[in-house]
């Protein structure tokens, strides 16, 4: 799974599902209102936040190098030199990751190891067979992780925080996904139903990988559930997987797509 997401706005409109307003959100409690330092004092929730950032990590680079691919399906150069671009950019996240696991004194490679098979695996499951399929992955496969880590954002260290929601910033690939693919559709409106097919299996996917990681990853999975200070109860997980599952309708209402 790669990492993009689309930017939220106040409106809630279909490409940008909206997110709480600053005014309305309560203030941080536990572990959110600390610091680092104040909460890696906990060897259980460091320990979660080195899974978390190994696989974001992984996810990230793993995001490079498909856009670098995809780049080769692109029908224009134009369409070569905005991948390329946003390969770059998804690069410059991964370092951010790894050196803020050389800061907090963890190997970035061990850190990312644990979850090389499942996104692997998720990737070869998931191929596409064409240009508009990969732009549809991006899009919409990836913005399901994207959110599953905007959720858990909410719940870690500021620092931490910061640094998760920095890197899934949108590189640009959100706009660019809806306009080629609004475009494909409008040309040839049989296209929309392969795509939506290819879009309900991604989110299957996509969500079947991620309960797996959580799973096998002791401390991460402890901090989802609420083992650790603050975390989520078992019904606030189900309640997250609610949201990113709304979510993906409104993106897939954004290309045109029936969920």
């Amino acid at each position: 799974m790669r990492f993009m997401t689309t930017p939220g706005n106040a409106s809630g409109t279909p490409e940008t599902p909206a997110e709480p307003a600053a005014d309305t959100a309560p203030a941080p409690t536990g572990i959110a209102a600390q610091d680092w330092d104040q909460a890696a004092v906990d060897p259980q929730y460091r320990a979660a936040v080195v899974d978390l950032l190994g696989a974001l990590a992984y996810g990230e680079l793993a995001a490079f190098e498909r856009l670098a691919e995809d780049a080769k399906l692109a029908p224009t150069l134009v369409d070569k030199s905005e991948l390329a671009k946003m390969a770059s950019a998804e690069f410059h996240h991964f370092e951010q990751i790894r050196n803020r696991l050389t800061e907090v004194g963890a190997d970035a490679t061990q850190a990312m190891q644990p979850f090389v098979a499942a996104l692997d695996g998720f990737h070869k499951q998931t191929a596409p067979s064409d240009w508009l399929e990969g732009l549809v992955k991006a899009y919409v496969g990836d913005s399901i992780a994207s959110d599953f880590y905007r959720e858990v954002a909410a719940r870690l260290d500021s620092d931490t925080r910061q640094l998760v929601l920095r890197v899934l910033d949108d590189t640009g690939h959100a706009s660019f996904a809806v306009e080629k693919v609004r475009g494909a559709i409008d040309a040839d409106p049989r296209v929309g139903g392969r795509l939506a097919l290819w879009a309900r299996r991604l989110m299957g996917e996509a969500l079947s990988q991620s309960q797996r990681v959580v799973a096998e990853r002791d401390a991460l999975s402890t901090m989802l559930v609420g083992g650790v200070a603050d975390g989520f109860d078992l019904a606030e997980v189900g309640r997250m997987f609610s949201r990113i599952t709304e979510a993906h309708t409104k993106r897939m209402a954004a290309l045109g797509l029936a969920a």
